[in-house]
């Protein structure tokens, strides 16, 4: 079969090494069963040509008992034979140029993958070889030289096709295989395309995700390294901003109705409204016809460039499923002169043609020259008036990259053949020769070409064997009629400033049935400012729970990760997003309680002022003489004290009042105890003594005041601890110890003044009614402060000032009340009561023991010192 003398060398050393006659011959291993469209006679260069015009490959029924036949095609695509006429459309309109390639005439030679990587390696295979029979490692014939493959296609395909096309360096320029992987020119040093490199169009989706902060995202990828390569590059960049994957479902390459319907129960079960497709529209057609048939609406795809605007998937009556899906589409074009070409097919030229034609008019195509049975077709039906996918032109986006593909070989063929001799870019600046270069030369001048498109101007060159990632976005909206439009609502330009990469308009947007407002998709809501999201174990960090802030605690962003402690002096608003100052606390002058007790105060200083102008007015009279006037005003301005030291708690404190109304009222109380412990009718003779331990007590109380104010003075404070949402401006009393010892001191005298007062209840006539009433003021200043201790420890902020402020003003009317009340009544409303009889004391027998003298409350005192006295010279 072979002509070539090194072949059959080959064939007897592989032949178990050993010598064999000039006789021996190669044997074909097998015959590949290739469609396409092939001219090569007369012509001076040929480019090779690869498309998947059918979808599948024939089944098989596997039966290895019989010699295997290369499988057929089935499946026809309307929109993939475009692409293919188009290449010939090109390589026409190159040959009737003056000014590309004048003298060298275009072959080509042009093979049906069937969208399968082993019908496109065979392809490939067999135009390496130069003949129907493939050869690898061999160019059969003395042809026109092979110049580079447009194709092969899907990504899967290129891959196959570029792994054995870069052993020979031999030049691939693809229109369709997008894939990230083919970036790599380790692996394939000659590919090169003229659609966009995926990691733009990852990126793309992407930032589409991103812009309209969906979150919860499921994704669709074919079974091949589109599908995988596309989906890895967009999942990586969406999960570091934050985005999580609801599923990953993978279309399988061979339609199986379980795979399909687990991929249906996926998409319905979740909660994901938003589904990333990567996918070539023959992978997804099972998939979507699914979706029709379980009605699965109220979801947005989207779509990358291999299905964004394919007629297979935009079928009739798919709107309730794929309405309002948005995809990056690659550059649209109009090629002038397109349809009439594609419009003007001769249906007898070859067996593929013949197939179109046929699969197009839904009939078969009779050779017959008259009348023609029922179910047969002439072959001149009007393309047009078909409606199909072939003849449509509005979409020209994988068409124009099979267009510019063809004219990047050509310019660089064009370049290789006008090349100045002598300023080559090869060995001592040769040049290469149009009828016999080798593939590595063109490779050279592809690499390096630079042209513009024509009708279009775009300018092409290849960056590392890409161009620059130039993308439109287009929504599926539907029209009047319930047919799907596509409507360009933005754009993506990968070569731009990362800000400016996309431009979207979103009021452009027609969404699932017809929203206005873009589709939420998240697995949780965000979380509003005074919550923090708390992550639920096991699942994606996309679905979590909103855990309010606690007490002084905030959160003043979307979806916090931790609540901020407010500072000391703030605490947190009602909703926690906000610190406020907290609410400073003090018992007020102005407020109500503050008024009140106020005029409690000033009214109890009046009265005891009143009682003491009453004594004033009775200062000669019996009863007046009767109970010490001088110690009688002492308890009498002691109390004014108490009354009025009381005001001084009131209001903001400040280092004045808190010194002060501590002061004050231990010493005002330490002398209305020592005024009463003192009390003693005029004539008797222990007064000098009283006075002088009266004067002592006084004393005691005001040295230690003093040295505690020295030392450790009160002070205001401010109290953030006693409750949360409040400052309270409180005295700090400075030291415990100082304010413990003179209020004990206090508590001492009140002890002894009950003690004296309970023993002078047993005294005659009027002195022992005042020593009743001592006594019962005395239970009443007990009763006052021991029921104050437990209420005022209950008690938080401005309240326990009250209580405070309660109980001195309680204890003091109690004791002014007690004390003074029965005293103003007889010199009041009883004057004739104010006698010398009656302050004279009598005696009465009492059961034949001579009756107690009558003393005063003084007397009484005076007696258990001397008892207590003379107890401890005895001993």
């Amino acid at each position: 079969l072979c002509s070539c003398h090194l072949l059959l060398g080959l064939c007897a050393f592989l032949h178990f090494h050993k010598s064999v006659s000039a006789e021996s011959t190669c044997k074909l291993k097998a015959k590949f069963n290739l469609n396409g469209y092939k001219d090569v006679e007369k012509k001076k260069v040929v480019v090779g040509g690869m498309f998947p015009v059918h979808q599948r490959v024939t089944s098989t029924d596997g039966n290895t008992s019989s010699v295997p036949v290369s499988s057929g095609c089935e499946g026809f695509n309307f929109r993939t034979f475009r692409w293919t006429q188009t290449m010939l459309f090109a390589i026409e309109e190159i040959n009737l140029r003056t000014d590309l390639l004048p003298k060298t005439d275009l072959g080509y030679v042009i093979y049906d993958s069937c969208f399968t990587i082993s019908k496109a390696v065979e392809g490939t295979l067999t135009y390496l070889t130069g003949q129907d029979e493939a050869v690898p490692n061999y160019r059969c014939g003395d042809g026109a030289p092979l110049a580079a493959l447009v194709g092969a296609g899907g990504s899967d395909l290129s891959i196959a096709t570029a792994r054995i096309l870069g052993l020979y360096h031999f030049p691939q320029v693809s229109y369709f295989s997008s894939c990230s992987a083919l970036e790599s020119k380790f692996q394939f040093p000659t590919f090169l395309r003229t659609i966009p490199n995926d990691v733009h169009q990852s990126t793309a989706i992407a930032k589409l995700v991103l812009h309209f902060g969906w979150t919860w995202v499921g994704t669709i990828a074919a079974d091949d390294d589109y599908g995988k390569y596309g989906i890895k590059e967009f999942k990586e960049q969406v999960e570091e901003a934050g985005v999580c994957i609801s599923f990953s479902e993978t279309l399988p390459k061979v339609s199986s109705p379980e795979d399909i319907q687990r991929i249906v129960d996926t998409v319905v079960e979740s909660t994901a409204k938003i589904i990333v497709v990567f996918s070539s529209d023959v992978d997804l057609s099972p998939l979507i016809v699914e979706l029709l048939r379980h009605n699965v609406t109220n979801r947005t795809w989207i779509a990358s460039e291999a299905w964004v605007t394919s007629a297979l998937i935009n079928q009739p009556g798919v709107s309730s499923v794929l309405g309002g899906t948005l995809g990056f589409g690659v550059k649209r074009a109009n090629i002038p002169g397109l349809q009439s070409y594609l419009l003007s097919l001769d249906p007898y030229a070859d067996s593929l043609t013949e197939e179109f034609w046929e699969t197009a008019a839904n009939s078969t195509l009779s050779r017959a020259a008259r009348a023609v049975p029922d179910g047969l077709c002439t072959g001149k039906e009007s393309l047009q008036r078909l409606n199909s996918t072939y003849s449509d032109v509005s979409q020209l986006r994988i068409t124009y990259n099979v267009y510019k593909a063809v004219y990047a070989v050509a310019h660089a063929l064009h370049n290789l053949e006008h090349c100045v001799p002598g300023q080559g870019p090869f060995n001592r600046n040769s040049c290469a020769e149009i009828t016999s270069f080798e593939p590595w030369q063109l490779m050279y001048y592809l690499k390096n070409v630079r042209f513009n498109v024509p009708h279009t101007e775009e300018e092409i060159f290849f960056n590392d064997g890409d161009v620059d990632g130039y993308y439109d976005i287009i929504n599926w909206q539907v029209k009047g009629d319930g047919e799907l439009s596509y409507v360009i609502v933005g754009s993506y330009n990968g070569t731009a400033q990362p800000e400016a990469r996309m431009t979207i308009q979103n009021e452009s947007i027609v969404w699932n049935n017809e929203d206005v407002e873009h589709p939420r998709s998240v697995c949780s809501e965000n979380c509003q400012p005074g919550t923090r999201k708390g992550i639920r174990q096991g699942e994606p960090v996309c679905c979590f729970d909103c855990i309010p802030c606690a007490d002084g605690e905030i959160s003043n962003t979307t979806n916090a990760r931790e609540c901020i402690q407010c500072s000391e002096d703030y605490w947190s608003n009602a909703v926690r997003d906000t610190c406020v100052p907290k609410t400073i606390e003090f018992l007020a002058f102005g407020e109500p309680l503050g008024i009140t007790l106020i005029v409690i105060s000033a009214f109890g200083a009046l009265v005891t002022i009143a009682v003491g102008v009453v004594f004033i007015v009775n200062l000669g009279t019996p009863l007046v003489k009767a109970n010490d006037a001088l110690l009688s005003f002492s308890l009498l301005f002691s109390l004014v004290v108490t009354f009025l030291c009381s005001i001084v708690f009131l209001g903001e404190p400040q280092p004045w009042s808190c010194m002060t109304s501590q002061v004050a009222l231990a010493l005002g109380f330490a002398l209305c105890l020592s005024s009463i412990m003192g009390a003693n009718p005029g004539g008797n003779p222990e007064k000098d003594k009283l006075t002088f331990a009266h004067q002592r007590a006084i004393a005691a109380v005001a040295v230690a005041c003093t040295v505690w104010l020295i030392i450790l003075p009160p002070h205001p404070v401010k109290n953030t601890a006693a409750q949360n949402v409040k400052i309270i401006l409180e005295c700090d009393e400075g030291s415990v110890v100082f304010i413990c010892c003179i209020f004990a001191y206090d508590i001492l005298l009140a002890l002894l003044a009950f003690i004296f007062a309970f023993i002078a209840r047993k005294l005659e006539d009027h002195l022992r009614y005042e020593a009743k009433c001592v006594t019962f003021g005395m239970l009443v200043f007990f009763i006052v402060w021991i029921s104050f201790v437990p209420a005022y420890l209950s008690t938080r902020g401005k309240f326990m000032v009250a209580v405070q402020i309660f109980a001195i003003l309680a204890s003091s009317f109690g004791l002014l009340a007690c004390i003074f009340l029965p005293k103003c009544y007889v010199l009041l409303v009883k004057p004739e009561r104010n006698t010398e009889e009656m302050m004279r004391p009598r005696s009465k027998p009492r059961d034949g023991t001579s009756t107690g003298t009558s003393a005063s409350l003084a007397t009484a005192a005076t007696e258990v010192n001397a008892t207590i006295a003379s107890t401890a010279i005895d001993d």
